[in-house]
């Protein structure tokens, strides 16, 4: 099926939210996006991301968002039950994760469907916010590779570097002043042609599979962080 687009409907709460949030992030943040050719994919995909910070998320809709791909994300369901927020997350179609139960699988299966009918599926591989000390990603779980090998979709790689400068891990606070930077580079699709068979892949191929994706994802970390140090060290001289 055609990707989901912006003119489809999407619903009130969906719209409302971007109404409200879009202006908002072209106020309080600076946007250094590369790659974003890579989400003109005439498909639904799995877009996989680093995890900085609570407030990424706003980071990665506004990216896709402005690239035409609106984004549908697996959250956390404690999420879903904070006011307003909670509201909106339920009204705008976005899927609830309820880890360690039945509930967590009956979110894969709702997110390989979301995929295969065209939709962008954000998966944060690693599951939750880094708790490595210089904010590297870690282990990741298969979630993504099993929802795009299942609904045969692409994985498009993103990584991430500013959403920790406004609110850092697992802090409660919102730094807008001065706008910070937001530096996004996206990569081309994570090659899993080999991995791709019919039936529910096993453990091996999602482990597989998941290797590479977290491979494709820190490198083009590594590459934003190497290029907003030399731009540092530069304004530094």
């Amino acid at each position: 099926m055609a990707r989901v687009t912006r003119s489809d409907r999407l619903g009130f709460a969906y719209r409302m939210a971007a109404v409200i949030l879009r202006p908002f992030m072209m106020v309080i943040t600076r946007r250094d996006w590369r790659g974003t050719q890579y989400l003109d994919v005439d498909s639904g995909m799995v877009l996989a991301a680093n995890h900085l910070s609570w407030f990424d998320p706003i980071v990665i809709s506004h990216v896709l968002w402005d690239n035409g791909r609106p984004p549908r994300f697996l959250a956390k369901d404690t999420l879903f039950r904070v006011p307003v927020v909670g509201w909106v997350l339920r009204h705008a179609g976005q899927i609830p994760v309820v880890r360690g139960t039945r509930d967590a699988a009956v979110a894969v299966e709702a997110a390989v469907d979301a995929a295969a009918a065209g939709e962008c599926v954000i998966v944060y591989p690693e599951g939750t916010i880094t708790k490595d000390p210089d904010l590297w990603p870690m282990a990741a779980k298969t979630g993504a590779a099993r929802i795009a090998l299942t609904a045969g979709v692409p994985v498009i790689p993103m990584a991430h570097w500013g959403a920790q400068e406004v609110m850092r891990p697992y802090r409660k606070e919102f730094k807008v002043l001065p706008p910070k930077m937001m530096h996004v580079l996206i990569g081309p699709p994570v090659n899993l042609d080999d991995l791709r068979t019919e039936g529910e892949p096993d453990a091996e191929t999602l482990h597989q599979a998941t290797d590479r994706v977290m491979n494709a994802i820190t490198a083009l970390l590594r590459e934003v962080r190497e290029d907003q140090a030399q731009l540092s060290r530069g304004e530094a001289a």
